[in-house]
């Protein structure tokens, strides 16, 4: 076996349930999340045979996940539920993005809205620095802790922290106005 063989054996075999988990949570269907699975491996391999081999492979193979869940998301007409934890209710426990949001089965005027507020969503992520967007995701939307984190990037927790700060400052004052323009449709 090749050394860029072993590179992707070992990438995948480290990252796959983590990845699938991460699919699951945004994408309900299993035949498109495993679809989706399997193109973020074939773009490993077509990377790195193409290019020079990756620092990161699994941080790269979330972010490539994450590009496909959009493009599916876009292909879908946003059909798909979100449905990673954003924030917790009075009682403390966890809400999905999915429980903020209007319901599709609302109406025309709930289903617009719940468009706008889906696109604003990925534009306000796509909006933050890379190294913001990076913890946000990793931390938030595929269950990493800062510990993980700070040992898969060698920065200080406390680094990490004050970048998912910025980009939760950022996100919130960003959507503010979209969410409460449309939160009563």
């Amino acid at each position: 076996m090749s050394e860029q063989d072993r590179q992707i054996t070992e990438a995948v075999a480290r990252e796959a349930s983590r990845l699938r988990n991460f699919i699951r949570k945004w994408v309900p269907e299993e035949a498109d999340a495993e679809d989706v699975l399997q193109e973020v491996f074939f773009e490993l391999v077509e990377a790195q045979r193409l290019m020079t081999p990756l620092q990161e492979a699994g941080a790269w193979m979330f972010r490539v996940a994450r590009n496909r869940i959009t493009d599916l998301f876009r292909r879908r007409g946003n059909e798909l539920r979100r449905q990673a934890p954003f924030e917790k209710d009075p009682e403390g426990e966890e809400r999905a993005l999915e429980d903020l949001l209007p319901s599709r089965d609302a109406g025309p005027e709930a289903a617009f809205a719940r468009r706008v507020l889906l696109e604003e969503l990925d534009a306000a992520l796509e909006e933050l620095p890379e190294e913001q967007r990076a913890v946000f995701v990793a931390h938030e939307l595929e269950g990493r802790s800062f510990k993980e984190l700070a040992a898969a990037t060698g920065l200080p927790v406390n680094t990490l922290l004050s970048r998912k700060h910025y980009a939760v400052v950022h996100l919130r004052k960003r959507l503010r106005a979209i969410y409460e323009e449309y939160v009563d449709v």
